[in-house]
């Protein structure tokens, strides 16, 4: 048997050149005990945390695989809550930047996260139409709501009572009562949908906004008692406006679906609506934590500003209204006449001012400093952050922009990339500029600006660089200086491609005038120095038929290949420019290729998907491979081998064998369509540029690459994803109604509940063995040794059941309910009998509880008919009484001793407070009076 070919491994090593995904809102986290300063921010699978006074990364959480699609910050500001693209939430711990919990409910991406304001609760909203209610203290899903038909959008908590709001995409705003976890109202006074809503004026007044410039605004009665269904309906009704309402009796009659019971919660009557500036769709609405400040975007660049009068400023107003009242009317008449008078909408939420970003908002957070400063955090659509100020208690307040976080990224996707010889620096260009990076710090070192960049080289010394551009010129700039040498007019349209000649005394450029120009390096005499500079010169020009899409030299110089529009690539000699091969076979155009160190052969991709190998000695065809699941837009070679990587707009970068023909690796990382990459001449490293707007850099590793444990592995990814995707168990007795588990079926249930049966199964042959132990030591007379099994004796020479129990309480918290689902029933009987014997000796009482009454609803029919369980379920129910009982009493006791000790504390602290206050009268009243002896003296 013949050796297989070794590979090494390319892994991940950097993300680099991303300030911030817009796929995600911002949020200001509280960090090393300061609000305000540092935000969160989305940034593809990573949430990065950026210090906005030092333009500074501070913190990484990172991620797995999956981007991320929302943000939500504890209420204490010690965790953030993190909705991923899969349905997954993860909570990270801002602390020690660890992932502390995590769920697993949705089927698609969580597109809406919000704490309670206690912080126990966490809910989610996702774009598979349901919302998840999850108790993050006992790390679990508590249930599953169903009742919206398409993507959630936003989900609030009210702080006094029980109830959720949730709006969403079919244009309904739903009412949630989470004693009864039901729906009980439904308001369908939108007639698009509804893409955000706040809850102002402590929570007695509900803001929608929608499709259109409007923000609906609805006044909220909290009916207390159940009211008599013989009262009129106009008895009702009356008092649930607010001083601002306007009589809207039409639009009340068709706001409710149904009439009766949510009347007994909450009453909702329109107001009337706050216009927005902007004529587009609302794209996020919110308001700071004290709900004083309310502002929402569009798709525009403009954020609108509104503050929301307190009840003691709307009483304020209306004296002063009225005192203006009663002034006029008694200049009018004689007599006072009685009248009342109305803040309007408009009075009570006003405009206070606009703020124009420099480009589109994607989202923005709000936080009212100590000072009483408004801080506006927003990221734009363009790898921007950027900070605002707004004095409130200015006579026109006017928002001033204090930081700019830019330097990390470009403003557009980079289009192309380039490697220094030395291996150290990497070039990266795109609409507006350049940058230089650092490879082994990450760090940019220069930027330039330029013009649409298409394609690029370092010249040979890597002290300048050459840019090709949409618009047919070519930018030379010098490094040193940051600065532009020369700009010429190379091609009539865009400059596709630039390669550098083999002798590296040269280049060649290919653009969409349908020419390939032949250009050399030249030292010229610079009008403005003694010394002379570097600058191009024109040397050759080929004329073809079609648009020149990428050149390629051979490396011994002989061979140009030429890719052109009409899908083929035709060979030419350089010193006579003579036609040579044409390789014709790819359906759509070659838009990359590259040829390989010994010029043997050359490697086409295709925008037909395809990559194909071919000889360059007769131009025949090697092989066609199916390479990506979009267009393959770059191909580079592996220097000194056989080996090259290929990019595609399925946002893959995959490794291929050109001699065995073989797809090596998947270099998976890219959220979107991977542009361009580049090898390092050493071949250790690939950089890659995306549609995300990150730039990743790939490391070659010394760990072998086994192709075969690739397939292995990756057909075990392929079977775990399927696992997943299948159909989810049925509860028995559980009606498919708008209520739910929280959780889902995911591998690792099935591998969790996999590890209980496996415990049980030990337990059942160690409890066998020692019976025929125990039957063999009668006969004999004598006791004999009994073997310990390896397992047991690994955890410290436990008992079985001690086994079984560890294995149990290692179960995520987050995975129990959907593990035991999944648990066959022939495993339950001797788990309730497990339980008993736990429950007895009083160990992880609350957990045991939670698992044996979700056993027992799970499995109610067969447990009652099963005779055998009769005394365990019988002995169960005594048992669990008392020790409950039990650890309910000592919780009880301890909450006493700590409020106890809390009022000791307190009173303390009164005193010592009080001490200190006559101490310091006592030293200020020496002072003054040592003072007073001065003056005296003096005079």
């Amino acid at each position: 048997m013949g050796l297989t070919r070794q590979y090494l491994r390319y892994e991940p090593a950097a993300l680099f050149g991303l300030v911030a995904s817009a796929r995600a809102g911002v949020a200001f986290v509280a960090l090393r005990g300061e609000r305000g300063r540092y935000v969160a921010v989305p940034a593809c699978e990573h949430v990065f945390v950026w210090d906005t006074r030092k333009g500074e990364k501070v913190l990484i959480l990172k991620g797995l695989k999956q981007e991320v699609s929302c943000l939500c910050p504890s209420p204490d500001g010690l965790h953030l809550a993190v909705g991923y693209e899969d349905g997954a939430i993860r909570v990270f711990n801002l602390l020690s930047g660890e992932s502390t919990i995590t769920f697993n409910g949705h089927r698609a991406a969580v597109t809406a996260l919000q704490y309670d304001h206690l912080g126990g609760r966490l809910v989610s909203g996702s774009k598979d139409t349901e919302v998840i209610v999850w108790d993050v203290i006992n790390e679990s899903g508590l249930y599953r709501l169903r009742g919206h038909k398409d993507v959630i959008t936003q989900v609030l908590f009210l702080k006094e009572k029980n109830l959720l709001v949730t709006c969403a995409k079919d244009t309904l705003v739903k009412w949630w009562d989470l004693d009864t976890q039901h729906c009980f109202k439904t308001l369908v006074g939108h007639r698009a949908e509804v893409w955000g809503m706040a809850l102002l004026s402590k929570e007695k007044r509900l803001l929608t906004g929608s499709a259109d410039s409007e923000l609906r605004v609805w006044d909220l009665t909290y009916i207390q008692e159940v009211k008599d269904p013989d009262e009129p309906e106009s008895k009702k009704s009356k008092g649930s406006s607010s001083p601002g309402a306007e009589e809207n009796t039409e639009e009340d009659e068709t706001l409710e679906l149904d009439e009766h019971p949510e009347e007994r919660i909450v009453k909702c009557s329109k107001v009337g609506s706050i216009m927005r500036e902007g004529r587009d769709r609302v794209v996020t609405l919110g308001t700071d934590r004290m709900g004083k400040f309310l502002a929402c975007h569009g798709t525009d660049a403009i954020l609108e500003v509104f503050s929301v009068l307190s009840e003691e400023e709307i009483q304020k107003k209306l004296e002063k209204k009225m005192k203006k009242a009663r002034k006029k009317a008694k200049q009018n008449s004689e007599e006072e006449p009685e009248m009342s008078v109305e803040l309007s909408l408009q009075e009570e939420i006003q405009r206070v001012t606009n703020v124009k970003a420099s480009s589109k908002i994607k989202s923005f957070d709000l936080i009212l400093s100590p000072k009483g400063e408004l801080k506006m955090v927003l990221l734009l659509q363009n790898n921007v952050i950027e900070l605002y100020n707004l004095d409130v208690s200015a006579q026109v307040p006017q928002a001033v922009r204090v930081s700019r976080i830019t330097i990390g990224g470009h403003r557009s996707d980079v289009r192309t990339l380039a490697f220094s010889s030395d291996n150290i620096a990497i070039l990266s260009a795109a609409a507006e500029s350049v940058k230089i990076w650092n490879r082994s710090t990450l760090q940019c070192i220069r930027t330039m600006e330029c013009e649409y960049a298409l394609c690029s080289l370092f010249v040979p010394g890597d002290r300048q660089v050459i840019i090709g551009t949409k618009t047919g010129k070519l930018q030379l700039y010098d490094l040193a200086s940051g600065s532009l040498i020369e700009t010429l007019d190379a091609h009539d349209g865009a400059v596709w491609s630039i390669a550098l000649s083999p002798d590296q005394h040269g280049f060649v450029t290919g653009g969409a005038d349908k020419c390939v120009k032949f250009w050399e390096f030249e030292l010229v005499k610079d009008e403005s120095s003694v010394q002379k500079r570097l600058s191009m010169k024109h040397m050759r020009i080929l004329q073809l038929d079609e648009d020149v899409l990428c050149v390629r030299y051979s490396p011994n110089q002989k061979l140009l290949a030429v890719s052109l529009l009409d899908c083929t690539v035709k060979v030419f000699y350089v010193d006579t420019l003579k036609f040579f091969l044409s390789l014709y076979g790819h359906k759509l155009p070659v838009l990359c290729m590259d040829i390989c160190y010994d010029g043997t052969l050359i490697a086409t991709g295709s925008a037909d998907r395809n990559v194909k190998i071919w000889g360059l000695d007769f131009g025949d065809c090697h092989r066609s491979l199916f390479a990506h699941d979009d267009s393959v837009m770059y191909l580079q070679f592996v220097p000194k081998s056989h080996l090259f990587f290929t990019a595609g707009k399925d946002s893959k970068i995959k490794q291929w064998d050109a001699d065995k023909f073989e797809h090596v690796q998947t270099l998976e990382g890219h959220h979107q369509e991977v542009w361009c990459l580049a090898l390092s001449p050493n071949g250790d490293y690939v950089v890659s540029a995306s549609h995300d707007k990150s730039l990743r850099l790939w490391e070659r590793t010394r760990e072998p690459l086994i192709l075969e444990e690739e397939r292995e592995m990756q057909r075990e990814a392929e079977y775990e994803e399927s696992v997943a995707k299948e159909e989810q168990p049925v509860v028995a007795g559980e009606r498919q109604g708008e209520t739910g588990l929280a959780g889902k079926k995911t591998i690792e249930t099935i591998k969790a509940a996999e590890r209980i049966m496996e415990a049980i199964e030990l337990y059942r042959e160690e409890m066998a063995k020692l019976k025929e132990h125990n039957a063999i030591c009668k006969a004999a007379g004598k006791e004999v040794p009994f073997p310990v099994n390896p397992i047991l004796r690994a955890y410290g020479n436990i008992t079985p059941s001690a086994y079984v129990l560890e294995v149990f309480k290692k179960v995520k918290s987050s995975e129990l309910e959907e593990s035991l689902l999944v648990l066959p029933f022939s495993y339950v009987p001797d788990l309730l009998r497990l339980f008993n014997e736990y429950i007895q000796l009083g160990s992880d009482i609350e957990l045991l509880c939670r698992a044996l009454l979700f056993l027992l609803k799970i499995h109610f029919g067969q447990i009652t008919s099963n005779q055998m369980l009769v005394t365990v379920i019988e002995n169960l129910k005594k048992t669990t009484i008392s020790r409950v009982s039990e650890a309910r009493d000592v919780l009880g006791f301890n909450m006493a001793g700590l409020q106890f000790l809390k009022r000791e504390i307190e009173a303390k602290d009164e005193v010592t407070f009080f001490a200190d206050a006559t101490e310091r009268f006592e030293e200020k009243k020496r002072k003054r009076k040592k003072k007073e002896k001065m003056v005296l003296a003096v005079l």
